[in-house]
């Protein structure tokens, strides 16, 4: 994709995803039982998401949310490899 603006831009889904909810989904593409034990301590994120207001706005476009897809991808590419 080719445009003007040349400054760096956000590039991912704008879906809210949860850590928990990352693994439950590649453990899923992976096709492993896992168990996900959440402890006390100290607190971060609860998910990742991108702002991709601006690229919307530079280019008029939007990334499609593809996560499983990618993720899919990935997995198989990494399981060749082994």
């Amino acid at each position: 994709m080719a445009g003007e603006y040349k400054a760096p831009l956000n590039l991912g889904s704008g879906r809210m995803i949860s850590i928990n909810e990352l693994v439950v989904m590649i453990s899923r593409i992976a096709g492993k039982e896992v168990t996900i034990k959440n402890i006390n301590g100290p607190k971060g994120v609860n998910g990742r998401t991108s702002d991709n207001t601006l690229i919307t706005e530079k280019l008029g476009w939007q990334p499609p949310d593809r996560l499983e897809e990618g993720l899919t991808k990935t997995y198989n590419w990494i399981q060749s490899l082994i």
